[in-house]
C-alpha cells in the first residue's frame, strides 16, 4: 500500500502581510510627530501653567491638577493666580516689543531679550547718543522713545517697575570732560532716557535709574564689534524677584 505523499508546504516569499500594515502605521506615527515637532511653538505663559502643575514632584509628594472643579466654578484656577497672570502680561510684552520694534530689531538698534532681570529692552548707544556723549540724539530717537513710552504705559504693564541701567564700553572717558570716568556717563546716558519716558507720560515713580559704566559687558571689550554692543542703555521691564 503506497503511502500518502506529504505536501510540501508553500514557502512564502517576502514579509509576512501583517509586517507590511504594521510599517505602514509606524511610517505615519513618525510623520505625525515630525510634524508636530515642526510646527510647534513653545508659549512661556503655557509652559509655566504646566510646571505650576508640578511643585512636589522632586520630593514625590505629589502636585496639583489642571483638571476643572469646585474651585475653577469659584474662579480660582491656576491662570488666576496673581503670579500666573503676571508671567502672562510679561509674555504678552515681549511679543508686543518684538513686534512694535521689528525694524530697529534688524538694523540691531534694538535688542529685546529676557533674562533673571526681566524683559531687558537695550538701545544702542551708537544708534541714539551722540559720540561720546549722554544727549540723545532726538531726531534718532524720538520714534522709539515714543512707542517704548507706549508700551510702559499699557494696561497689563500698570503694576510694573522699570528699571534703567546705562552701560558703557572700557575705553576712559576724557578726564577733565563732562564726564571724567565711564560711570557719569553711564547714569548721564540713563537719566537722558528716562526724562523722555517721563515726557512721554510714564509715571516717574516707577523706574529705578542706574549707571554701572564697563562692568557689565555684553561681550568682550577687545573687539570694536564687542564694544559697540556693549555701549548700550537697557529698559527692563523688571521680573516678580527683581522689584
Amino acid at each position: 500500500m503506497a503511502r500518502p505523499t506529504k505536501r510540501k508546504k508553500r514557502e512564502s516569499e517576502g514579509a509576512p502581510d501583517w509586517m507590511l500594515t504594521y510599517g505602514d502605521m509606524v511610517t505615519l506615527l513618525l510623520t505625525f510627530f515630525v510634524l508636530l515637532f515642526t510646527t510647534a511653538t513653545i508659549d512661556g505663559y503655557q509652559l509655566r501653567l504646566i510646571l505650576s502643575a508640578f511643585p512636589g514632584l522632586g520630593m514625590f509628594q505629589g502636585g496639583n491638577t489642571l483638571q476643572a472643579g469646585r474651585l475653577a466654578e469659584l474662579g480660582h484656577t491656576v491662570m488666576a493666580l496673581p503670579s500666573m497672570q503676571r508671567g502672562r502680561a510679561l509674555d504678552n510684552a515681549r511679543r508686543t516689543a518684538i513686534s512694535i520694534f521689528e525694524p530697529e530689531i534688524r538694523s540691531q538698534k534694538v535688542r529685546v531679550q529676557e533674562d533673571e532681570r526681566g524683559l531687558v529692552i537695550s538701545l544702542a548707544s551708537d544708534a541714539f547718543f551722540r559720540v561720546a556723549s549722554a544727549d540723545l540724539d532726538i531726531e534718532a530717537s524720538r520714534s522709539v522713545i515714543q512707542r517704548l513710552s507706549e508700551l510702559l504705559k499699557s494696561e497689563e504693564l500698570s503694576e510694573r517697575t522699570f528699571r534703567i541701567e546705562g552701560h558703557t564700553d572700557n575705553i576712559p572717558t576724557d578726564p577733565g570732560g563732562r564726564w571724567p570716568t565711564n560711570w557719569e556717563l553711564s547714569v548721564d546716558r540713563s537719566l537722558s532716557v528716562f526724562r523722555f519716558l517721563a515726557d512721554y507720560g510714564v509715571p516717574e515713580n516707577r523706574f529705578q535709574v542706574m549707571g554701572l559704566g564697563e562692568h557689565r559687558p555684553l561681550f568682550s571689550n577687545e573687539t570694536h564689534e564687542g564694544r559697540a554692543y556693549n555701549r548700550r542703555v537697557d529698559v527692563i521691564i523688571l521680573s516678580d524677584g527683581h522689584l
